[in-house]
């Protein structure tokens, strides 16, 4: 049997914690990363669509008025177990967003710059809306405990 000297396994407890630490606040840190301030809506065609955790990922394209095209890498706040939750399942998710599919995309660019944004609305070329149009969890808008039942902002 082997035995761990007392600082050994102080060590290992505290390297347990510090990693755990690190992930958690690297993962949470998305409400943060992207400027709700500075949100865009525009015409795109879906690339990719990734049913993945922790957040689903949309790829789509843009085109600017001088024919110019934009790639972009776009993250979803709601974990596929919210999606589910509101019926948006795996299976539904891919057939409403095939590579090829127009769409009208709303979202918040990364405050690191880049083509990297968090999807907050997707509506497809029939109006209908796919995904988003509620309050993000804890951001703006969320309301607030107690509050379920006051007026959502449109």
């Amino acid at each position: 049997m082997v035995r761990l000297r007392p600082i050994s396994a102080l060590g290992l407890l505290l390297a347990a914690v510090l990693l755990h630490v690190r992930v958690a606040s690297a993962h949470h840190g998305t409400l943060v990363a992207y400027d709700r301030d500075k949100q865009w809506t525009a015409d795109a065609v879906v690339t990719e669509f990734r049913y993945v955790n922790p957040h689903v990922q949309l790829y789509f394209d843009t085109t600017d008025a001088r024919g110019k095209v934009s790639h972009w890498n776009g993250e979803l706040l709601p974990n596929p177990a919210q999606l589910i939750a509101t019926g948006w399942t795996r299976k539904r998710s891919l057939a409403a967003l095939t590579a090829g599919t127009r769409i009208k995309v709303t979202a918040a660019p990364a405050r690191a710059g880049g083509q990297v944004v968090l999807v907050l609305r997707v509506v497809n070329d029939k109006g209908e809306e796919l995904l988003g149009g509620g309050a993000v969890p804890g951001g703006p808008g969320t309301p607030a405990p107690g509050a379920a039942d006051a007026p959502r902002p449109n």
